[in-house]
């Protein structure tokens, strides 16, 4: 499971032919949309997020943000979690099995062994059956079986003529030591062995796009795919060989052919195998969800619609609840959002999130001395940060000294110690000075522009810098998202969400080519950690090389984290169902759950 960019980018995934103006009228209604007499069945239900949807696939770097990724939740095609999948998380982050959708089993420790198996009869939301297929095409975009690239860090290329096929927002790692898998004869059950052991063996979902839309996108059966796939030999890096056609024109499409900016009008890009399939779609506006007349399992919703309405402004999300135009509401708070709902009487969900704002500083341009990288974090003002935007909502907030733990989490006091993080706690100007040496670096820093505790964030870190001698420009943008990683820039302010479970974060953003690895950091002795941490079995080792991989990170300058991010939902009493979750998936996590209050 990927970390996601959270809500501050643009994160964390069947039928489409309605109206813009249909779509604005359905956006702003909350009552049911039939004649039913028993209010709990029916209807629809109007919800707001932050940011905007961009793409039906959540599992690349530049679809990897939180609105994607809770569509992707509801239909089933994220290669994370999800209700169409074999697995999703409780709120306590414990796994929650989907065993109408198949089951999964370890039938052998040495080696570590895994079976996967699909009830018969299952369906794309197309009619097409899900097969084995699809959880073998799902193993190559995850295990990057058939690469052979050597990639250069500094520039994301291969070296050796190589090729990397599939750009995943998270790793490889753990799924990349396994054999190719054994499929069963009736082409249900798949089961993958593993070299070495793997920590999250357990969270690990081989289902995601649809094999057969693919296979059609590449130009080939689905027959010809598998038998492409069961043909080709494992990528060798020493002995890279040419793209094979077939493979390359399916990782092409899976990698941008998602990405969208209006209504597809190819319906195969809203295949999928959730108890939601998607039926509008307004850019910068809103996406609208149906029950998928396909989908044959109990987390079927008992209203009829969902709308997911992106409004950026946390203040504008609660005018849109006191006001009916929305049910309930998924805002970023800042330091009026809490009273403004307690004024509006509303329903509050709140709770801690495993999500976190930070900085992160490019090894690239003025940022490549080390000295200039140390000179910078020296001016940042994390303690007025803090109080300007987490402690109206929290009192008890402190600014965060960990890229890897949070406060609540028994490791964050050791952590804290071996990183020293808790020393650019307030600006030290003079020191940067110093460091600086006379230089005036210019530096660039990227945000999302219709975030306000983003700007905030920014305008504070821009006024105490330049006291220092730093000339910061704005390159701020609300397309901030798709930025990440472009070189535009030197520094970027957002979020990281994490699922509430497993290490996956590990390997994508710390380890040199990680897919969330944006910044372009690349440290030999991090890279052995992250990948010790894959194999680890042994909770206080794997306690002991993350405390490793953040003093080393804290070591190298590489950024600084600022606070975690309060959670909050909030209702107007028009649903029932609605409850807090820290995790990746947000407010929809239980949405099939809700219904419409009588």
């Amino acid at each position: 499971m990927a970390v996601i960019r959270s809500r501050g980018k643009r994160v964390v995934s069947a039928i489409a032919l309605a109206s813009v103006a249909a779509l604005a009228f359905s956006g702003c209604t909350t009552a049911p949309q039939d004649d039913n007499d028993d209010d709990s069945t029916g209807g629809t239900i109007t919800i707001a997020t932050t940011n905007a949807f961009t793409s039906f696939n959540g599992d690349t770097p530049d679809g990897n943000l939180d609105t994607n990724g809770m569509v992707g939740y509801l239909t089933g095609v994220s290669g994370g979690l999800g209700l169409g999948g074999f697995l999703r998380l409780n709120s306590d982050f414990s796994i929650l099995k989907n065993e109408d959708f198949g089951t999964y089993e370890k039938v052998s420790d040495d080696p570590l062994t895994v079976r996967y198996t699909l009830k018969e009869g299952l369906k794309w939301s197309d009619g097409e059956p899900i097969t084995a297929d699809d959880m073998l095409v799902n193993w190559v975009i995850n295990s990057g079986y058939f690469d052979d690239a050597v990639i250069d860090p500094a520039t994301g290329e291969a070296t050796n003529g190589g090729t990397q096929y599939f750009t995943l927002a998270g790793s490889t790692a753990g799924l990349d030591t396994t054999d190719f898998p054994e499929i069963s004869d009736d082409n249900l059950s798949l089961t993958i062995t593993y070299a070495e052991p793997f920590v999250d063996w357990e969270l690990v979902n081989l289902m995601g796009k649809p094999a057969h839309v693919l296979a059609e996108k590449a130009g080939v059966s689905l027959e010809e795919l598998i038998d492409t796939i069961k043909k080709l030999p494992k990528g060798d890096p020493d002995n890279p060989v040419k793209a094979n056609s077939t493979l390359k024109a399916v990782a092409d499409f899976w990698n941008k052919g998602y990405d969208v900016t209006e209504m597809p009008t190819d319906e195969s890009l809203l295949v999928d195998c959730g108890p939601f399939v998607v039926s509008q779609f307004t850019p910068e506006s809103s996406i609208t969800l149906v029950k998928n007349p396909e989908y044959q399992g109990s987390l079927e919703p008992k209203y009829d619609q969902l709308i997911i309405r992106f409004i950026g402004d946390a203040s504008a999300q609660v005018t849109a609840l006191q006001n009916g135009e929305v049910n309930a509401i998924y805002p970023q708070p800042d330091a009026n959002t809490l009273t403004a709902l307690e004024k509006a009487n509303a329903v509050l969900h709140t709770g801690d999130q495993v999500s976190y704002d930070h900085l992160d500083l490019n090894f690239t341009g003025p940022f490549k001395d080390a000295d200039v990288r140390e000179a910078f974090l020296k001016t940042v003002p994390r303690q007025q940060i803090l109080e300007s935007i987490i402690t109206p909502i929290n009192p008890e907030a402190s600014v965060l000294n960990s890229e890897i733990f949070l406060p609540t989490d028994e490791e964050y006091a050791d952590a804290v110690a071996a990183s020293g993080y808790d020393a650019f706690e307030e600006p030290d100007i003079d020191g940067a000075k110093a460091l600086l040496d006379g230089k005036t670096p210019t530096v660039r820093i990227l945000y999302n522009t219709e975030n306000p505790n983003r700007v905030d964030s920014f305008q504070a870190i821009k006024q105490s810098a330049e006291k220092a001698g730093f000339k910061i420009k704005d390159a701020g943008s609300k397309d901030w998202g798709s930025l990440l990683g472009s070189g535009s820039y030197d520094a970027s302010i957002f979020g990281w969400i994490s699922p509430g479970a497993g290490n996956a974060s590990l390997p994508q953003i710390f380890k040199t080519n990680g897919g969330g690895n944006y910044n372009g950091y690349s440290n030999a002795e991090v890279d052995k950690l992250v990948d010790e941490s894959q194999v680890t079995l042994d909770p206080a080792r794997l306690s002991e090389i993350k405390i490793e991989i953040d003093a080393a990170t804290a070591k190298d300058f590489y950024g600084l984290p600022l606070f975690q991010l309060p959670g909050l939902f909030a209702d107007n009493g028009s649903i029932k169902g609605v409850s807090h979750f820290g995790g990746q998936s947000g407010i929809v996590w239980n949405a099939q759950e809700w219904t419409i209050a009588e």
